[in-house]
Order: structure tokens, then C-alpha cells, then sequence
């Protein structure tokens, strides 16, 4: 091969986000729309979850639910509670409880940032979606402060006002 097509083909390669630069092949599996709704989203992260294979196979197939799903720290660790992942369907019977506790893998000092805000603030760590990256599939969670009844409305109200200014100018 000569230098020409090797250097090409390394370009390609780069631009693929074959060597952590360039695209971001991303996927939505499972996104939380009432959580925007819920909660006052203040800080997110990104992080991977642990899964077995059949989990996996669950997810890409559309089989998670993060409607009641929250976060929790137990022993230093961030945990992912309630989110239900349907059993797959090829798999074998044995596969366990659909809404087993999920470890959340981030790092050290991630882990002890939320940790300490889901202590002293009073903060909800709250999934927002699962999607696919680049072959992985990743959590995005947010520290969140509940909405009250009232914060609700005022949001619909300016969503409505933004919605019919946007009609009358076009």
C-alpha cells in the first residue's frame, strides 16, 4: 500500500471516531420526559452501567424504562434503582429481576461530588436517558431539585407564551 492511500485511510479512520476524536455515534434507547418536567435539572453527568449480556441485548431492543428509575450512593457507589429493563426475549428463563439495582460507573471524584449533594442539598440524582455510544451504552443522570405545583404552571405559562409569540411573527 503506498504512503497516499495509507494516510487516507488513517483519515477516514480519525474521522470515524475510530481513535476518540471526531464523531459522536449516538443512539437514544430510553429517554425520562417527565423528569425535564419534574425536576430543575442543575448539574449532568454521563456515565456507563453495568449490564449483563442479555440486558444489553434488552436495551438496544427498546426494553428500558426510566419512568420511576432514581439514583442512590450505598458504600461509595452510585447505584441506578427502579429502572426496568424487560427481559429478553431470546435469553433463558433464569435472568434475574428486571429492576435489580444497576451500578452507575463514574469516577472517584464524580462519585463523591454527587455523593455529597445527594447528602447536604436535598438533590434527586435522576436519569434522564439511555443511549448508545459508539458501542457502549451510557446513563445520562442529573442532579435535580423537585418542582413544586406552582414552578409547573409558571413553566407551562411562559411555554405557552413562547409558543404564540413565535406564531405571530411567523
Amino acid at each position: 500500500m503506498s504512503r497516499k492511500k495509507t494516510a487516507r485511510k488513517k483519515r477516514r479512520l480519525r474521522s470515524a471516531g475510530a481513535h476518540g476524536g471526531g464523531f459522536r455515534n449516538e443512539q437514544v434507547l430510553s429517554e425520562n420526559r417527565r423528569a425535564r418536567r419534574n425536576f430543575v435539572i442543575l448539574e449532568q453527568f454521563e456515565a456507563g452501567i453495568a449490564l449483563t449480556g442479555a440486558e444489553v441485548k434488552s436495551c438496544r431492543a427498546g426494553g428500558a424504562n426510566l419512568k420511576d428509575a432514581y439514583g442512590r450512593e450505598r458504600n461509595g457507589e452510585i447505584f441506578l434503582v427502579n429502572c426496568h429493563i424487560a427481559p429478553y426475549v431470546n435469553a433463558p428463563p433464569e435472568q434475574g429481576n428486571p429492576e435489580r439495582n444497576r451500578k452507575l460507573l463514574l469516577h472517584e471524584d464524580e462519585m463523591r461530588r454527587i455523593a455529597g449533594k445527594l447528602t447536604t442539598a436535598g438533590l434527586t440524582l435522576v436519569p434522564l436517558r439511555i443511549h448508545l455510544r459508539n458501542g457502549w451504552i451510557k446513563v445520562q443522570v442529573a442532579l435535580a431539585k423537585g418542582k413544586s405545583n406552582r414552578d409547573r404552571r409558571e413553566t407551562l405559562r411562559r411555554r405557552e407564551a413562547d409558543r404564540e409569540a413565535r406564531e405571530a411573527l411567523g
